[in-house]
């Protein structure tokens, strides 16, 4: 049997574990940017842990950047700044809910401006893959739903065809305010509306209207947050009398 460079993970904290050891082998080059990971079955079997830990993790990393899901082809490593990628892991980790609030609240604002741009400038090719995200219904966990969630994201982003949109600093901070938990613990509704506001999104897109791309991503935004906030408040994460960010 072929050796590999992954150590079985003890059980406890198993997502954060086994995302600071592929971050370790990505440090000691054991994993070079480009580099397609074994399948999920097989690297589950290595690691020792179940699957769902795996993509728990697989989400966090992808978050921030380490490494991105290409739909019918694999995961693949993307960073070559490790240093940069574990400090924002472990900022994800740490995070409380007022933290995410301000996360959260600079989202808003690179999101609905970058979508502007993207509504003049995206090609049909990219229309067709967003197309391609938003049939995708049929997803075997929570997680694989928010790894999609961020794919069709982040091909947004890169359709507005600014290098600096999609710089490291600004890549960071949308990816970090598109997380609210490492856990694979589905939000009642999240999934259901998220496709159809990407959908309004999609159609925004496709008129190459840049205000109202703008106005679908905030309605989908402010959906988005409203649930997130219901779900902590719910399980006593928020004070019951707070209320999520107003916009100005």
């Amino acid at each position: 049997m072929a050796t590999h460079p992954f150590s079985a993970i003890e059980k406890n904290s198993l997502s954060e574990k086994i995302a600071a050891q592929v971050l370790s082998l990505i440090k000691d080059r054991h994993l070079k940017p480009g580099e397609k990971l074994p399948p999920e079955r097989e690297l589950a079997a290595m690691l020792q842990v179940s699957r769902a830990s795996l993509r728990e993790a697989f989400r966090a990393l992808a978050a921030v950047g380490a490494i991105e899901s290409r739909q019918g082809a694999g995961t693949y490593v993307t960073t070559n700044d490790p240093e940069l990628v574990t400090d924002q892991l472990d900022y994800i980790i740490s995070l409380n809910e007022s933290t995410f609030d301000n996360l959260f609240e600079a989202r808003r604002v690179l999101d609905t401006g970058i979508i502007a741009y993207a509504a003049l400038r995206i090609t049909d090719e990219e229309l067709e893959r967003l197309e391609e995200y938003t049939r995708l219904t049929d997803f075997e966990d929570y997680s694989a739903f928010l790894l999609a969630d961020l794919e069709f994201h982040e091909l947004i982003v890169r359709s507005a065809r600014n290098p600096i949109f999609v710089s490291p600093y600004l890549a960071s901070i949308r990816r970090l305010g598109r997380i609210s938990r490492i856990t694979s613990t589905p939000i009642p509704g999240l999934m259901e509306r998220s496709l159809a506001d990407h959908q309004a999104i999609l159609d925004a897109l496709r008129a190459h209207d840049p205000e109202a791309a703008r106005v679908a991503m905030s309605k989908h935004l402010d959906s988005v947050e409203a649930m997130l906030h219901s779900v902590a408040e719910k399980e006593t994460l928020l004070a019951p009398s707070r209320q999520p960010n107003r916009k100005p």
